[in-house]
C-alpha cells in the first residue's frame, strides 16, 4: 500500500470515529454506541436508560442544565382539562437519588418536610423544604412502605417486617394501630389513609414477605414452604417467626382500635395504593400483581373504585381503569386525589421508556395528563407550603413538580 493510500485510509478512519462519537452524543443511548465509544464518552454524556423524550438524555439532577422550554416537555397534556392543573413554567426536578426502592412519600405540613421510605435499606428519609437537605429520618424503619400524616399531624407507617401499622405520637412514643385481624397476623400492610372520623384505612398485600423488602415466612409458610430460607437472619430476635395467615384485603381501624374487613380478596386481589375522593364518598384501591406466597392469580394492575356510605360500608365496586395507554400497560401503585377529585397515579411501565412516571385521570376515568420520569414511580403525594407540589418517589430517586392545583388530603 502506498503512503498516499495509507494516509487516505487513516483520514477515513478518523472521520468515521468523529462521526460515531457525534452519533453517540446525539443519540445518547447505550444500545446504539459500541463499547469503546461508551467508555470514551462516559465522562461527558450521562449514562442511563433511554431518555423519556430528548436526545441526549436529560439530566434531572440539580447539576443538570435547566429546561429551555416554557412548559416542561415531560409534563404532557392529553386532554385540555389538564392545562388547568399543570403549572406552565415549572420544571420536573430530581431532588435526591441514592435509594434502593423509594416508596410512601408523605408531607408534614408543620415541619415542612417530606418523609419517604427506602424499603430495602430499612430506613425512612427526610427532605426539608427550606434548604433541600436530605437525611436519614428513621433507621431501622422495620422496612416501612406507605406513610401518611393524619388530621392531627401524627405520622402513620406501614411496616413490612413487623407486619403492622404504627402511629408516631407527638410525644415521641409509638402506638400499634393494627397488627392482627381476628387473631391472625397481617400479611404486610402497604398503604394507609386517614379519614375525618378518626379511622384509618389500609391495604394488606403480601409483598413484604421477601428478603429484599422485609423477610420471608417462617418455615412452612406460603412464602417459604420448603423452609430453606432463614427469616431470622439479619433480624432482631423477636422477628422472623410469622407465617402468612390471611388473604389479601383492605381494612378499617376505628378510633377505638376495632379492625374491620372492608374489601375482600375476591373483590380486589393484592390491594396496594388507596385514597379517598375529596368528599370521602369514594374509595380508590389499586390492585397489583401476584405476591409472595399467593395462591391466587393476583391483581392485573387495575384500580377499583367503591362508593362509601355514611356508615362506612362500601358498595358498587368496579374497575376505574386498566391503565392501558397507547397499548402500554402503565401499572399503577400509589394514588392521591387533588381538590377537584382528579386522580394522580404512579406509573410502572417496566421497560416501556417514556410511560413510567405519573398518569392523571378525571373522577370519571378519563386520562387527561401524564408526567414522564426516567424511573419507575412507586408512589406520590402532594406537599409544599401550599400543598401544590407533587412529590414522586421513583425507584432510586425523589422527584417533584409544582402544579396549579392542591392535594385534597393531609399527608
Amino acid at each position: 500500500m502506498t503512503q498516499e493510500a495509507r494516509d487516505q485510509e487513516m483520514n477515513v478512519s478518523i472521520s468515521r470515529r468523529k462521526m460515531l462519537r457525534g452519533a453517540g452524543v446525539a443519540v445518547g443511548t447505550a444500545v446504539l454506541a459500541p463499547q469503546w465509544l461508551r467508555a470514551q464518552t462516559a465522562s461527558s454524556v450521562p449514562v442511563g436508560p433511554p431518555t423519556t423524550i430528548t436526545q441526549p438524555p436529560r439530566d434531572f439532577s440539580p447539576h443538570g442544565a435547566p429546561t429551555t422550554y416554557f412548559t416542561d416537555p415531560d409534563v404532557l397534556t392529553i386532554e385540555p382539562a389538564f392545562d388547568g392543573l399543570r403549572q406552565p413554567n415549572a420544571p420536573i426536578q430530581r431532588l435526591w437519588t441514592g435509594a434502593l426502592w423509594s416508596e410512601g412519600p408523605a408531607w408534614n405540613a408543620v415541619g415542612r418536610y417530606l418523609v419517604w421510605s427506602d424499603i430495602p435499606n430499612n430506613r425512612q428519609m427526610r427532605w426539608i423544604e427550606d434548604d433541600g437537605h436530605v437525611s436519614v429520618f428513621r433507621m431501622p424503619s422495620n422496612n416501612s412502605n406507605g406513610n401518611t400524616f393524619d388530621f392531627q399531624g401524627r405520622q402513620l407507617s406501614c411496616e413490612h417486617v413487623t407486619r403492622r401499622v404504627v402511629r408516631y405520637e407527638l410525644d415521641g412514643s409509638v402506638t400499634i394501630i393494627a397488627s392482627q385481624y381476628e387473631g391472625k397476623r397481617l400479611n404486610s400492610p402497604n398503604d394507609v389513609v386517614p379519614h375525618p372520623d378518626g379511622s384509618y384505612w389500609f391495604t394488606d398485600p403480601p409483598y413484604g414477605a421477601q428478603l429484599y423488602e422485609g423477610t420471608v415466612d417462617a418455615s412452612g409458610g406460603p412464602a417459604n414452604k420448603a423452609g430453606r430460607l432463614n427469616p431470622k437472619i439479619g433480624q432482631p430476635p423477636d422477628l422472623g417467626s410469622y407465617k402468612r395467615e390471611l388473604p389479601t384485603s383492605v381494612y378499617r381501624v376505628d378510633k377505638a382500635g376495632k379492625v374491620t374487613l372492608v374489601v375482600k380478596e375476591d373483590q380486589v386481589p393484592d390491594p396496594n395504593g388507596l385514597c379517598f375522593s375529596p368528599d370521602y364518598k369514594k374509595l380508590y384501591v389499586i390492585s397489583t400483581g401476584q405476591g409472595p406466597g399467593d395462591t391466587i392469580a393476583g391483581g392485573k394492575g387495575d384500580m377499583y373504585v367503591f362508593d362509601v356510605s355514611s356508615d362506612n360500608k362500601l358498595s358498587n365496586g368496579k374497575v376505574f381503569s386498566s391503565f392501558m395507554i397507547d397499548g402500554v400497560k402503565c401499572g399503577p401503585d400509589g394514588v392521591r386525589a387533588d381538590v377537584d377529585g382528579n386522580l394522580w397515579v404512579s406509573s410502572n411501565a417496566g421497560r416501556s421508556v417514556g410511560y413510567s412516571g405519573v398518569t392523571v385521570w378525571t373522577p370519571q376515568g378519563q386520562l387527561i395528563g401524564r408526567i414522564r420520569l426516567p424511573e419507575i414511580c412507586g408512589n406520590v403525594c402532594f406537599g409544599g407550603p401550599k400543598r401544590n407540589r407533587l412529590f414522586m418517589a421513583a425507584s432510586q430517586s425523589l422527584y417533584a413538580v409544582f402544579t396549579a392545583t392542591q392535594g385534597a388530603a393531609p399527608g
